[in-house]
């Protein structure tokens, strides 16, 4: 299939994909360019510098991440004790993005940067974790606890924590988590731990 991206488009696309790998900083544009290929002055041309490319692959990403959370809120309420349709950032990026995109490793490197992007990207996950937990309060299905804020914290916490720590899981559990498989795997465990608690087993009994 021909490729009818534009050659900025390919530039960005080249430059998230190498900055995830290697991280922005270990990148240069002389490696960007040749990734596109294009010439470092056409990179420079388009974007003025590395960090100008660099404010534009964050953007980019975050509009991607928006337009997934779009479509995402406007779907019903995610019944919280189905495995496979638990309504969570990583079954979010899993059914939108292919397997070898680079984008669920830039998001991990947004968030452990510390920059303005990852910032405002954290922001938008807890207002996420937060209108969910609403919705889940409000259709029965969950309580709001003491600190409905704290509550909504923790569990954005340990769904980033599939995100963050993927390659390790990957490696204890034997699955990635981000598969399909992984992904029903890791949701009948959180789900019944939230709805029953640490002593209560799965449906369909320990494995």
């Amino acid at each position: 299939m021909p490729d009818d991206r534009t050659a900025r488009a390919i530039i960005r696309d080249e430059a998230l994909r190498l900055f995830a790998d290697h991280g922005p900083d270990a990148v240069t544009v002389r490696q960007i360019a040749g990734a596109a290929g294009v010439s470092p002055g056409l990179v420079v041309h388009h974007f003025g510098s590395k960090d100008g490319l660099r404010e534009e692959v964050d953007q980019h990403v975050l509009g991607l991440f928006d337009a997934m959370l779009g479509e995402l809120t406007a779907g019903s309420t995610p019944d919280p004790f189905d495995p496979a349709a638990s309504g969570s950032l990583v079954e979010m990026i899993v059914a939108h993005l292919p397997p070898d995109s680079a984008v669920p490793a830039y998001l991990r490197r947004l968030l452990l940067a510390g920059g303005g992007a990852g910032r405002e990207l954290f922001r938008r996950l807890f207002r996420l974790s937060a209108g969910a937990l609403e919705a889940l309060v409000a259709a029965g299905m969950a309580a709001p606890g003491q600190d409905p804020e704290v509550r909504a914290a923790v569990l954005m916490s340990n769904d980033l924590a599939v995100l963050l720590l993927r390659e390790h899981l990957a490696d204890v559990l034997g699955t990635d988590p981000m598969s399909g498989a992984g992904m029903v795997r890791w949701a009948r465990e959180m789900l019944t731990i939230y709805s029953s608690g640490l002593l209560a087993n799965p449906p369909g009994g320990p494995r």
